[in-house]
């Protein structure tokens, strides 16, 4: 029993999601390989053979990887299927839209948003934004899983010691093809790495009171910050900030909710966090449910507070 983790990476590092679906991977049983196809990624590929727990990386290197299309990698992934009786893909973006491709191609159902490795064929997922958990066996040949990283604590991306084997890259699908990408540019920890994360919600009414109320706790704390859907979809905020079932999800040490009242769908996205603090006037609000320290305050007071006493 072998399981292939896909590796997220930018080819020249590994991304942190790749480091828990590793420790998703061992529990699974058996040895564990690492899948880097990428465009002069040898750099990624020397660091996946670093990380605990991985005993072989297979390096893909082709053009056409540079930009990770679905299309390519879910093709390099199906060449390499038959050794392995596990897939595992980090359950982000790219990982999302490569599984469903491999599974399909493969026959198989998908597992997704994996949170715990029961058994090497019976895994649990959330259902019902996160009010329940299901526990799924699969009586397939070979299990395609997305691993929710925040169930999962992250490999030591050091002290591994496997081999670096080149593997024969599949040709370009031609199904796709890279035009060009806008990053937005952020000086604060990637949300979804974050060790703190300050977030806001409707209730500040405007861009610039988000600004003005936000910016200042997360610049004393060193946090990223974060959004509600509703404080997105007024303009608020920027979309890559949302947390949620819809949005990112994320699992810091702490984590602030200010004038967030709690909708199901942003608790799915931010209730593993090891610390919650919640700041709103509504003693009601379901916020509350899931903090750890709750300050029933309005935010507009409370928040410059904070930033002084800190």
């Amino acid at each position: 029993m072998t399981s292939l983790v896909v590796a997220e990476h930018d080819n020249a590092s590994i991304k942190g999601a790749t480091l828990n679906t590793v420790t998703a991977a061992t529990q699974c049983g058996g040895d564990v390989h690492v899948l880097v196809a990428g465009h002069n990624a040898a750099e990624a590929a020397k660091q996946a053979a670093q990380i605990a727990g991985v005993s072989k990386v297979i390096h893909a290197e082709g053009e056409h990887f540079a930009h990770g299309l679905a299309e390519n990698v879910a093709a390099q992934v199906l060449a390499l299927a038959g050794s392995y009786s596990h897939i595992l893909f980090p359950a982000t973006a790219s990982g999302k839209n490569i599984a469903p491709r491999v599974a399909a191609k493969l026959d198989v159902g998908q597992i997704s948003d994996v949170t715990k490795i029961d058994s090497p064929d019976t895994f649990e997922r959330p259902i019902y934004a996160g009010n329940a958990i299901a526990t799924v066996q699969s009586l397939d040949e070979k299990k395609v899983i997305t691993v929710r990283t925040t169930g999962f604590d992250p490999a030591a991306a050091t002290g591994g010691s496997g081999s670096v084997e080149s593997a024969s890259a599949v040709a370009d699908s031609g199904k796709s093809h890279f035009e060009g990408n806008e990053i937005a540019k952020n000086d604060r920890p990637e949300l979804t790495a974050a060790k703190i994360i300050v977030s806001g919600g409707r209730a500040l009414g405007s861009s610039e009171k988000f600004n003005e109320v936000m910016t200042p706790l997360a610049d004393k704390l060193g946090a990223a910050m974060g959004a509600s859907r509703a404080a997105v979809d007024a303009g608020y905020a920027p979309n890559d900030w949302q947390v949620g079932q819809t949005g990112k999800i994320v699992a810091p040490q702490l984590y602030i909710a200010a004038g967030i009242s709690g909708a199901i769908q942003h608790l799915a996205g931010m209730k593993d966090s090891k610390v919650i603090v919640a700041i709103n006037k509504d003693p009601e609000a379901p916020i509350f449910s899931v903090a750890d320290y709750g300050l029933e305050a309005d935010l507009f007071t409370a928040i410059p507070e904070l930033v002084k006493a800190l």
